[in-house]
């Protein structure tokens, strides 16, 4: 087996990291001062058009995206190294489009909709939410409650959903909904594109969560909906909702090692230089064993998140591959940060380091998309029916 990158592909990386070096690490000290403030995970407008304009410049723009409508249509082995290296720094960026929603849409969209959503969606002109959390229905999107039903050749949506980034932002929602009850998962789910002005989706709060990020609820209410935006095959809505999800899993696999090494990187540079009782902190058996652990587990998560990747654009099913990575990178990515922060003493509880927005995004992490334990559960539950 090859484990070498191709040369295109370690090209990509390097020129990620560069990005990441020279335009994302220096604005750190500013996003940490705004969220010390209470003023959110934010950079200032300026620099967000400045940032497009740069990583525009340099071709990242619409990597997985195809051809035809402006991107380049990247294989996953190659976006696992351009996200591993976006995760080491937490300045609040993403390289449009936002690959999970941009291959949810791939999938699906006919004709029309390639033109008035995916296209300007991949040229960074729009911007997408998804909704398919429920107040009540989290990791078990089978329960969801929230309905769509036919109204003339229009739909009419009803219910909740929550947890949705950007929701307020949004030019649209992919939306999933119930359009029949009694199939439910097994064909009874479907997506829509809800524009941010439908008439009866309205925005009822901001939800502030940890590290200065935040999310929101949104309620459909008698919500109407053009027939033409039932995105996809009306109640085949699962499968790319799971597409959707694998592709978020493996980006935040790669983000986690991201984090990780860089993590790994400040004890590594911190831990020679302070003293106690005489000693540096590098010559501490436990400092020495956090090092090597965390220095194979970061190695082990990158060859199972670059493995994960290569089946994915083998065309195999990975879906038991994505939720060992998952759940594995983001732990050991999490147990990583919080020996750094040990590590660094007093110094590692402060707002003015970056492991503690780190620390933060890794605890959301382990709960979205599939908390650890619900992945745990897919693992074992797919061994033990092997053996059955």
């Amino acid at each position: 087996m090859d484990f070498e990158l191709s040369e295109e592909d370690r090209m990509l990386k390097d020129l990620v990291e560069r990005f990441v070096n020279d335009e994302l690490m220096p604005l750190e000290a500013g996003v940490l001062a705004r969220e010390a403030s209470g003023k959110g995970l934010t950079i200032e407008e300026s620099d967000y058009t400045r940032l497009d304009e740069i990583s525009k410049k340099l071709g990242l723009w619409g990597l997985d995206a195809p051809v035809d409508v402006g991107g380049t249509d990247l294989p996953a082995v190659a976006l696992v190294g351009v996200n591993e290296m976006m995760g080491r720094t937490v300045t609040p960026y993403t390289l449009p489009p936002d690959s999970p929603n941009l291959r949810m849409l791939m999938a699906t969209v006919n004709e029309r909709q390639r033109e008035a959503y995916l296209a300007p969606y991949v040229r960074g002109e729009t911007v997408s939410a998804i909704g398919i959390s429920e107040p009540g229905a989290g990791s078990d999107p089978a329960a969801m409650t929230t309905r769509a039903v036919r109204d003339g050749e229009d739909w009419i949506i009803n219910g909740r959903k929550i947890w949705i980034s950007r929701a307020a932002e949004a030019d649209f929602t992919i939306l999933m909904a119930v359009t029949d009850k009694e199939k439910g998962a097994r064909g009874g789910i479907s997506a829509f594109l809800v524009d941010g002005n439908a008439p009866g989706f309205k925005v009822l709060r901001r939800i502030p969560m940890i590290g200065g990020a935040a999310t929101y609820e949104v309620a459909l209410e008698d919500c109407r909906v053009e027939g033409w935006k039932l995105l996809g095959t009306e109640g085949q809505g699962f499968a790319p909702m799971q597409l959707r999800l694998g592709t978020r899993r493996i980006q935040m696999a790669s983000w986690s090692i991201g984090m990780a090494q860089r993590a790994l990187d400040m004890i590594c540079e911190f831990a020679p230089q302070r003293k106690t009782f005489g000693l540096p902190l590098s010559e501490r058996q436990a400092i020495q064993w956090w090092i090597s652990e965390a220095a194979t587990q970061i190695h082990a998560a990158r060859l199972m998140t670059y493995d994960c990747a290569w089946k994915l654009d083998q065309g195999r099913d990975v879906r038991q591959e994505i939720s060992m990575i998952k759940a594995f990178a983001t732990e050991m990515a999490w147990t990583v940060v919080d020996r750094a922060m040990q590590t660094f003493g007093a110094m590692g509880m402060t707002r003015e380091l970056p492991l503690h927005l780190m620390a933060s995004k890794l605890r959301t992490m382990r709960i979205y998309d599939g908390p650890t334990e619900v992945h745990k559960w897919v693992v074992a539950r797919n061994l033990l029916g092997s053996k059955r």
